[in-house]
């Protein structure tokens, strides 16, 4: 595998060669721009193609920001990033206890909020940065290594664990309901671990406190046992269902959506932002619970299955369009159908492409809410 590394040249030598140094242990290849030698083309030119030709990004980001290019207005590692971003996976480190530059503040937080949902951990030392960029990529093959199981019967599983479609639904309030099931399907919990009050505690904790929140602050939480599946939950609120073999069922309430009903015709509408807000929170708390659940990964690959749950005549508009024309839009008359979508992917999915992942799950979604 081909292992990019970017970052500030200049100073940070004993971190790219820290590096370096993992990416050799681990016998992949590093890219680096030390290594490119004498080319036709500018560095700036050489750097994206070597970038291009990575299977796996290293992000290294200090204290400075570096020279900002003419031609891209950015610096070689943020126009490196920036080429990466959406294409390619990033694994981010972040130097902490140093003091930044106003550009590079900037650019550390882009990387911070970018919703792809990007890998990253902090680092001091070079030997700590070492340790952690081996154990990330390690991770990272492992995760990409094995592929589907029995995808087929994966998928079914995840679409039967969305409730059921009701005929000429009055639901007021639009629910999305995400269905995550692993493979190879085996028992990841013991019965006593289900119902262990540390797993419950954890759960509720993760969704009262830890961002994207699943739970309202303003509402209590309880959980209970339902045969084989542990269901955390809040009063007319999102509830999260674990089952022994690691399957997990979300409902999440689009609140957005209530706040969206403000006038007019929010009232009838899906909005279309809302959803995919709501897609990655459950794709996050996904694999924040399946690391928690399934540590060693015995769960290699996933099928995921989403469905919305919401008043026959709810139509679908982006927030530009209720913004533009609050007061009019498109209703569903008389279908009765609840929109599905499902797709499989590797489980590292869930970390570094859950932006893709839950646009694969919202645009099918879009599309049987215009039908």
């Amino acid at each position: 595998m081909k292992v990019f590394i970017s970052s500030l040249i200049g100073g940070f030598e004993e971190f790219r060669a820290a590096a370096r140094s993992a990416i050799i242990a681990l016998r992949h290849e590093p890219v680096v721009a030390e290594d490119f030698g004498a080319q036709t083309s500018s560095p700036q030119i050489a750097c994206l193609h070597g970038l291009r030709s990575a299977d796996l990004v290293v992000l290294i980001l200090g204290g400075r920001y570096g020279y900002v290019q003419g031609s891209s207005g950015v610096s070689p590692t943020h126009e490196e990033y920036l080429e990466a971003r959406g294409r390619k996976p990033i694994l981010t480190f972040v130097q902490s206890g140093v003091e930044r530059d106003e550009q590079q503040a900037k650019f550390v937080s882009e990387v911070s909020e970018w919703e792809t949902g990007h890998f990253r951990e902090s680092f001091k030392t070079a030997d700590e940065l070492r340790n952690l960029v081996t154990r990330a990529i390690h991770d990272f093959q492992l995760a990409n290594a094995a592929g589907p199981i029995d995808a087929s019967a994966m998928s079914a599983k995840a679409l039967a664990m969305l409730p059921k479609t009701r005929q000429k639904s009055q639901a007021s309030s639009p629910t999305l309901h995400v269905g995550i099931v692993g493979g190879p399907i085996q028992r990841i919990l013991r019965p006593v671990e289900l119902e262990s009050a540390n797993l419950a505690d954890a759960i509720h904790q993760q969704a009262l406190f830890v961002e994207p929140r699943l739970f309202s602050k303003s509402k209590g939480g309880e959980h209970s046992i339902d045969g084989s599946t542990l269901v955390v939950k809040q009063e007319r609120g999102a509830s999260i269902h674990v089952g022994e073999d690691g399957s997990l069922l979300l409902s999440l309430p689009m609140e957005g959506a209530e706040r969206s009903r403000g006038n007019g015709f929010g009232a009838f509408a899906i909005i279309e932002e809302d959803v995919l807000r709501e897609l990655s929170a459950a794709i996050a708390f996904g694999a924040w619970l399946l690391e928690r659940i399934d540590p060693t990964q015995r769960l290699t690959h996933l099928a995921l299955a989403a469905s919305i749950e919401a008043s026959d005549y709810m139509g679908w508009r982006t927030q530009a369009e209720q913004e533009a024309s609050p007061n009019s839009g498109t209703m569903r008359m008389g279908n009765a159908q609840q929109p599905i979508s499902s797709t499989d992917r590797p489980r590292s999915a869930l970390r570094f492409q859950a932006r893709e992942l839950a646009e694969d799950l919202m645009v099918p979604l879009r599309r049987k809410m215009k039908i």
